[in-house]
């Protein structure tokens, strides 16, 4: 008993030298510069909140200061926007563990306090103060997150560049419904590789519908030959004959002179430029997200393509930061809501919808995908087919294929990246 006890206080003794040269490092960033307070347990205070301009030398000198504190420290901040990316990769170089986590989980980071004041102050000491109650789960930035994080962006300029795209699209389709309507119609060919679309390279030429019926059919079918093989296109009698018929009958507000031709001509450029940036974009995220260790196992999953994958690796990122697989459902907001109180338990309640709507949007193109391939060997098809067989709503059976989908990615990942690193370490 006696060893017991003196084994006892000497872990309890080592435990509370070790909590004594605990330095939490709490920093809010915002753009410009990061307000950092350094804290102990206890509330003893290392550094009162100071403001650090992103400057080497101000940056440096945050180093130094760290560096010279006693016993293990730990940085925490949020992952907003990308004003952090400069910070936390500076200090993780300069060998400084560095933990970037979810700004709702600081959010809902319990006070104790009715008040609730906001200001860069007050979260830098609400950020100490979740790194001492979180120490041991924190879990570190490193080069991986860096790729992330340049997916992420690269995925968000995406989606901006697919808007602009769509925006074009509709300007050009609408300048003609005034100079050839329903030319976008006549070709269903799918995009090349960088973009280009036949029908919009066709309206490039023939931007007017008097372009067409101006010549003979004869004449037509030949420049348009003509035109097929200067572009790369096959050529087809029968839809010559069907374009000129076509555009024989159709009606044009606009006149056919060199200030009509300027505009519709402007708007196929500026989509052509839209279109190509997608493509160039499409293809990087791809290369980008091969190198991260997941790749293999999640572009071998059903509904998932070269397009998709990496959008989803992106909004998802590390998922071995995720503890469960309910919390990764709960990120993305697709997690069945429960409300119940004494006796009473709602049966049927709402999605959360509190996640990131990046990686909904993703998911709701992934579900749409197997929809419309019904792949009969998939878990996640079968199971929405199920509930859209029991009358389930669109949005309802879409919903559960996503929460399904994800918890099946959960499982996955985990276990080769798992796996991987047991191979690493033989």
């Amino acid at each position: 008993i006696e060893q017991a006890m003196r084994k006892l206080v000497t872990t309890l003794a080592n435990t509370f030298q070790r909590s004594i040269f605990m330095n939490a490092v709490g920093i809010d960033v915002s753009k410009g510069k990061s307000t950092v307070t350094i804290r102990r347990p206890g509330n003893e205070v290392l550094l009162p909140p100071c403001d650090f301009p992103h400057t080497q030398s101000c940056i440096n000198g945050l180093i130094e200061q760290i560096k010279s504190l006693d016993g293990e420290t730990k940085v925490c901040m949020e992952h907003t926007g990308r004003y952090y990316e400069p910070v936390a990769s500076w200090l993780s170089d300069a060998g400084i563990f560095v933990s970037a986590v979810n700004p709702i989980l600081i959010k809902e980071f319990g006070d104790d306090s009715l008040r609730t004041p906001k200001t860069d102050k007050a979260d830098a000491k609400k950020i100490a103060r979740y790194t001492l109650d979180r120490w041991t789960n924190l879990k570190q930035y490193n080069h991986m997150d860096e790729i992330r994080s340049l997916l992420k962006t690269m995925n968000r300029q995406f989606g901006f560049y697919m808007d602009h795209k769509t925006a074009m699209k509709n300007n050009l389709i609408a300048l003609l419904d005034q100079t050839y309507p329903s030319a976008n119609d006549f070709f269903d060919s799918p995009a090349r590789s960088d973009g280009s679309q036949k029908w919009v390279d066709f309206v490039y030429t023939y931007w007017h519908v008097d372009c067409v019926r101006g010549r003979s059919p004869e004449a037509f079918a030949q420049h348009y030959q003509d035109w097929c093989r200067r572009k790369g296109y096959n050529f087809s009698a029968s839809k010559a004959e069907t374009i000129y018929s076509r555009s024989s009958d159709l009606i044009a507000v606009f006149p056919k002179d060199n200030t009509t031709k300027m505009l519709i001509r402007q708007a196929v450029a500026m989509l052509n430029a839209a279109s190509a940036t997608v493509e160039s974009l499409r293809q990087k995220m791809d290369e980008t997200a091969s190198a991260l260790p997941e790749y293999p196992v999640v572009m071998a999953m059903h509904g998932v393509g070269p397009t998709l994958g990496p959008q989803l690796m992106a909004e998802i990122g590390d998922v071995t930061r995720f503890t469960h697989r309910e919390a990764l459902t709960a990120f993305a907001g697709v997690d069945p809501g429960s409300r119940q109180s004494g006796k009473h338990e709602q049966k049927s309640v709402r999605t959360s919808k509190k996640g990131s709507p990046n990686l909904r949007k993703t998911l709701f193109q992934i579900m749409a995908g197997l929809i419309k391939r019904s792949p009969a060997d998939d878990p996640v098809y079968a199971f929405m087919d199920k509930k859209r067989a029991q009358g389930k709503p669109y949005y309802v059976y879409m919903t559960a294929g996503a929460n399904k989908f994800l918890r099946i990615y959960y499982g996955r990942v985990k276990e080769y990246l798992s796996t991987d690193t047991e191979a690493d370490n033989v």
